[in-house]
């Protein structure tokens, strides 16, 4: 299977996965799974059968995708095909993650990870740059 995979050279500043291209994903059509180093290519692996809503021939792809990733920055890999991954999502996975949420919105957690979110895009000059953007979508909105 042809891969859809290349390396992601853009580093030492903190990159939003809206900025990342769908070539750095092991899904790319669904931009799952981003395969930015080492680190990212195990952790694809490890939660592949967690994705959902992907055909067999997307599980193909994204398997091939993990494989070129892991040569390039050498991570070892035993599986040798995408059914050595786990074909099958997590039962009731979507359920469980909106249990999840609701417990975060009732504790206060996401309204704290969502300040914490908004402190970091201030620290590295993102959040300006997002609201230029938006102004500047508005602007060519209004003409």
């Amino acid at each position: 299977m042809k891969t859809t995979w290349e390396p992601h050279e853009k580093h030492g500043t903190l990159t939003m996965q809206s900025n990342l291209p769908d070539s750095v994903y092991a899904f790319p059509k669904q931009r799952k799974e981003p395969l930015t180093d080492a680190s990212h290519v195990r952790n694809a692996v490890a939660r592949f059968d967690q994705v959902t809503d992907v055909s067999d021939e997307d599980r193909a792809l994204a398997f091939a995708n993990i494989e070129k990733a892991a040569q390039y920055y050498g991570v070892d890999l035993s599986e040798t095909s995408w059914k050595d991954l786990g074909a099958h999502p997590q039962a009731h996975r979507k359920e469980s993650a909106a249990k999840g949420a609701e417990t975060r919105m009732r504790t206060g957690e996401s309204k704290e990870a969502a300040q914490k979110a908004v402190e970091t895009k201030r620290r590295y000059g993102i959040l300006e740059s997002e609201a230029e953007k938006a102004a500047q979508t508005r602007e060519r909105e209004r003409k």
